[in-house]
């Protein structure tokens, strides 16, 4: 890390799948990962480009049944460039000696560089620099430029570019058993002498794919065509310390795109018209300055290199591009292959930053949601309930994409896989709908879309509940927390666990906030809501009775992660990292020794506690308030120990959710927790995961750490409400945001000075509300508050 830029340096090929993940290139439409372009797919590199909700469905024979998996696609290779001596072999970093290789992602310029010298025997050395970018102003658009210099010689060099069509999904090994050959009826031709074209479809969604490359050399351009494969080749003359650039721009499309006719005429179109290099960086390095002021942010030391890291690479998955697209949050950003490209709750961790950011992208996402609220609707009714039961993985339309086998590495087998059982991703949803209607003051959407689907979640709830004369409350039965090890009772024959604490108290808070917006519509929207609906009055007082009345179990003074979990064995916790050191997947061990983590108090990730990341400690009390459960803060503190000490950190939003919560609870401990939601893709902490993606969550994950969690900062009310917490590792940090029609606001905190900057502009004054005081700052002044030690 060196400020602004990500530097490795040499070649280290057990490595390379990492620094492909995090050298990803992208633009919110398509990435591309950093994958070397003289360097096929194998057990070192994998290249893969990914265009943002194309996907494929195959049926695979596996442990003798037939699976169906929907797949981000792996579209055809456009970074194929390799060169050689005249008759000699193509030069790798695998196959020739390498002198001196580094590679730089340059963040501000969203440029990766590599810098390579090849000894070629005597004193011979080749040197090649490449500049490459996914461009930022056209998304269409990409184009790697490649400069050749030999070293105290003279020679000839060979230059072989291409576009491979011969790609398959294949970039994550425990898929492998799975068909990956997601491309079909590729075909190639020559558009000009210096630009190729390939097209192809998706086997089964029928997805059009056109791709065209022009390359740009001081020498002539022979063009081949291969099966599945459109080549250009050339001769450079190089003399003694002399240098040849070969400038290769590529242009993709698909027949999702809008306004086009044709993706294959509309890449080549493209293409034809895309200036050279010089202009394209220009315009690329302006669309990336604007986006790196909309989104300032300015932490000093070692945790703000990282973070510019991981706003880059959020930016690349979801840009405004995206604001065009109809698209969710892929969970693994398009950087790889792991859970196939699909959209789980991560949005519930990324929306909150991109709504003080990007609106305009949070509402796409939403509307991503919306458009497949139909689709949820019949899925409740599939199972008997009404209301709007959203897939834990989605993925083109909105089925349910969870697989129903995944393998076990550890002890190679197949098993049932039944976190579709996690039905809480509805109230994340619901969640994202209010925060990003608060955030920008949207009435628009939440009276319209937001209403249709908070009221339709509600529903689900309230149709989901049972009433237990016993306990004289509503229990949910049969689901999945967030704590995935945990899918069943020991021995129980049916999977799924009763009241998991966090889908109840979500649950109410989702009726909650849905009866307050049926309250507040304007009488002709909530007329139509009603009519449309059949929503009732009588519906309406069994939200409210069930939102008072959801079953929340504890014991031993704590919140229970659901009903019996205090009744589970203890793990010999010591005893299994001393046998296994990195116990993170703790499911994966006890599965291969014939056990189950259903046995035991171990939890994968924070459960019970991410109810402390979704709301203030004051939101909190009111929601069990609200139950009529008393939530003190010593039975928080109580709860937080319990589970510091049963979780395994098998999943990198575990580590944030925990150094978030403990900040806010003031713990000492807080910043361990935030150095590991800050290192789990750079140190790969997971195990290799990062290789097959980054996690986009954790990523946005540590910036909202730094906007909201460190601040208190909430949108509520028409109000920014402000209650920062000292962290002595990082007690001075500023960033921006955009707010109820407020572009560029201000926030610095230097120990205790809060400083709030509100650019001129003709908007409404912003009401700022302190633990102790409210201040109303009008725009072009600059609020400085002294905060309470």
């Amino acid at each position: 890390m060196t400020g602004w830029s990500w530097e490795y340096e040499g070649y280290e090929p057990a490595d390379e799948r990492l620094r492909e993940s995090l050298c990803t290139l992208g633009n919110g439409y398509f990435a591309t990962r950093g994958a070397l372009p003289e360097c096929s797919a194998d057990e070192i590199h994998y290249p893969g480009t990914y265009v943002a909700g194309c996907y494929n469905r195959l049926t695979s024979g596996v442990a003798g049944r037939q699976v169906e998996n929907e797949d981000m696609v792996n579209v055809p290779n456009w970074l194929p460039l390799r060169v050689r001596l005249p008759g000699g072999p193509w030069l790798t970093p695998d196959t020739a000696t390498v002198v001196e290789h580094r590679e730089t992602l340059h963040l501000l310029a969203g440029l990766l560089e590599r810098r390579t010298r090849y000894a070629l025997g005597g004193d011979r050395v080749l040197m090649v620099r490449q500049q490459r970018l996914v461009h930022m102003a056209d998304p269409h658009l990409a184009a790697l430029r490649s400069e050749f210099t030999a070293e105290g010689f003279a020679t000839e060099l060979e230059v072989e570019a291409a576009l491979d069509g011969g790609v398959t999904n294949a970039g994550v090994a425990r898929y492998r058993d799975l068909d990956g050959r997601h491309l079909t009826h590729v075909h190639t031709g020559t558009a000009a002498p210096d630009t190729v074209w390939l097209r192809c479809r998706t086997r089964t969604s029928d997805i059009r794919i056109g791709m065209a490359a022009r390359l740009t050399a001081e020498a002539p351009v022979a063009v081949h065509h291969e099966p599945a494969r459109a080549i250009q080749r050339l001769t450079l003359r190089l003399d003694p310390g002399s240098t040849a650039t070969v400038d290769k721009t590529v242009a993709l499309h698909t027949s999702r795109d809008p306004a086009i006719s044709d993706p294959l005429y509309a890449a080549v179109d493209r293409v034809d018209r895309a200036p050279g290099f010089e202009e394209l960086l220009e315009s690329h390095l302006t669309a990336w300055d604007q986006l790196w002021r909309r989104a300032e942010l300015d932490v000093p030391g070692e945790a703000g290199d990282i973070l510019h890291l991981h706003l880059f690479h959020v930016l690349q998955t979801l840009s405004p591009h995206t604001a065009d697209l109809d698209v969710g949050v892929p969970a693994r950003g398009l950087h790889g292959e792991a859970y196939r490209g699909h959209v789980f709750w991560d949005e519930l961790f990324v929306l909150p930053y991109l709504n003080l950011h990007f609106p305009e992208v949070s509402r796409a996402l939403l509307r991503y949601r919306h458009r497949r609220l139909d689709q949820a609707c019949a899925a409740a009714r599939a199972v008997g309930r009404r209301g709007a039961m959203y897939p834990w993985q989605s993925g083109s339309d909105g089925r349910e994409e969870t697989q129903k086998l995944h393998l076990n590495p550890r002890s190679g087998r197949w098993l049932p896989d039944h976190s579709r059982l996690q039905y809480h991703v509805g109230s994340a949803i619901a969640y994202n709908v209010w925060q990003y209607c608060q955030a920008s003051g949207d009435a628009e959407f939440l009276h319209t879309k937001g209403a249709e689907m908070l009221l339709q979640i509600a529903r689900f709830w309230a149709d989901s509940a049972v009433y237990d004369e016993r306990l004289g409350r509503h229990r949910i039965k049969g689901v999945v927390g967030p704590d995935e090890y945990h899918e069943a009772y020991p021995d129980a024959r049916e999977p799924g666990l009763d009241d998991n604490a966090y889908t109840n108290v979500t649950a109410a808070w989702v009726l909650a906030r849905a009866l307050e917006l049926v309250e507040a519509l304007p009488e002709p929207r909530r007329r139509e809501l009603v009519e449309r609906t059949g929503l009732d009055g009588g519906e309406l007082e069994l939200w409210e009775d069930v939102s008072r009345t959801l079953h929340v179990p504890f014991h031993n003074d704590v919140i229970s992660q659901f009903e019996g979990y205090g009744d589970l064995a203890e793990l010999d916790w010591d005893g299994y990292r001393k046998r296994y050191g990195d116990i993170r997947r703790l499911d994966r061990i006890l599965e291969a020794e014939g056990d189950t983590v259903n046995r035991y108090q171990a939890s994968k990730q924070a459960d019970v506690l991410m109810l402390g990341y979704l709301f203030s400690p004051a939101e909190l009390q009111g929601l069990f308030g609200r139950l009529g459960l008393r939530l003190d803060e010593g039975t928080w503190r109580r709860t937080v120990d319990y589970y510091l000490h049963r979780t395994s950190h098998g999943s990198t939003l575990s580590g944030l959710v925990h150094g978030w919560v403990l900040a806010r609870a003031r713990r000492a401990e807080a910043w361990k927790y935030c150095q590991e939601a800050l290192q789990g893709d750079i140190a790969d902490l997971q195990g290799g995961t990062t290789g097959e993606g980054i996690h986009l969550g954790a990523m946005a994950g540590t910036l909202d750490l730094v906007q909201r969690g460190l601040t208190g900062l909430e949108t509520r009310g028409g109000a920014l409400w402000l209650d920062p917490v000292p962290l002595p590792e990082l007690s001075s940090y500023g960033f921006a945001l955009r707010y109820h029609g407020h572009w560029g606001v201000r926030l610095r905190l230097e120990r205790e000075l809060l400083q709030i900057e509100v650019p001129s502009s003709n908007a409404s004054p912003i009401d700022v509300r302190l633990p102790d005081r409210t201040v109303c700052l009008e725009p072009g002044e600059t609020g400085r508050l002294l905060l309470p030690e």
